[in-house]
């Protein structure tokens, strides 16, 4: 799992791949469900979480920077 100061460090294309690769992981279980026995339904709530940090993040420096450009 990632903290925000983890997710904080990471550049915007880093952010944008971490993003994708969660949702992927997220979709893979839905989609093995059917076929698995035993399933982690906690990782699903921490890939949503882990999403939710990042995008919140990439929000932040999308505004920060129109910010600084309509200065």
């Amino acid at each position: 799992m990632s903290t925000m100061k983890e997710i904080q460090k990471m550049d915007d294309k880093g952010l944008v791949a971490y993003v994708q690769q969660k949702r992927e992981e997220i979709r893979a279980f839905r989609f093995a469900v059917a076929g698995a026995s035993t399933r982690n339904v906690k990782a699903v709530r921490q890939a949503r979480k882990e999403i939710a940090r990042s995008l919140f993040e990439l929000g932040n420096r999308t505004r920060a920077n129109a910010n600084k450009n309509a200065n």
